[in-house]
């Protein structure tokens, strides 16, 4: 991406190599890919180099849109994110007023917050685990077949899982909290091989 500055002010973005006019002249798209840093620079195109230090994870923030800065004194355009703002890490409810203006019910849920919809995600991600072992229970119910120990400790392990799970984060104070859950970090001894591993915890595997 490029910008175009003109007596010290960005006056046009090309995000893609394109002709354009400057002045009384016609200038072809090929200057892009053609001419050096310094030709560019000469006629008021710098390429924009992006800063993506205040950007987060969107599934926990919600980012601003870039502002775009010339430096006169280094010769630079840069792109940077201002504060990202955290999602509602629990749900917000309907107020008296809210009420009074026809929003919603005094107490009832006006949004839901990332607790409720990553718990919801984690009740869906065991009930698909289990889903593949339904048929030992269904056979069990059919049958009267016994089903195998291994199995029904399985099962029992994974619900058991799921529950610490959303204990965890219905306990969150706040959004990073949440993200802190999800966060895969080196747990293992200096020296030793690298162990990925998040606070959260994984689901058991059938065998393991």
């Amino acid at each position: 991406m490029y910008a175009l500055v003109e007596s010290g002010t960005i006056t046009k973005y090309f995000s893609y190599p394109k002709g354009f006019i400057l002045g009384d002249l016609q200038y072809p798209k090929d200057i892009f890919m053609k001419w050096s840093v310094a030709e560019k620079k000469a006629i008021g195109i710098i390429e924009v180099t992006f800063d993506d230090g205040n950007k987060k994870d969107e599934t926990y923030y919600i980012n601003t849109n870039q502002t775009y800065t010339y430096d006169a004194d280094a010769g630079t355009v840069t792109a940077a994110y201002g504060d990202a703002t955290p999602k509602l890490h629990a749900d917000t409810l309907w107020t008296a007023q809210d009420e009074t203006d026809g929003k919603g019910t005094e107490g009832e849920v006006a949004t839901r917050g990332l607790k409720y919809n990553f718990i919801k995600t984690i009740k869906a991600q065991a009930a698909g685990i289990l889903q593949n072992t339904d048929w030992y229970i269904l056979r069990k119910a059919d049958a009267d077949t016994d089903v195998p120990s291994a199995i029904t400790t399985f099962r029992a392990a994974v619900r058991t899982k799921a529950a610490a799970m959303e204990t965890l984060i219905t306990n969150a104070s706040n959004t990073a909290a949440i993200e802190t859950l999800y966060t895969y970090v080196n747990t293992a001894d200096e020296g030793d091989p690298v162990v990925m591993a998040r606070p959260l915890g994984v689901f058991p595997e059938l065998g393991s």
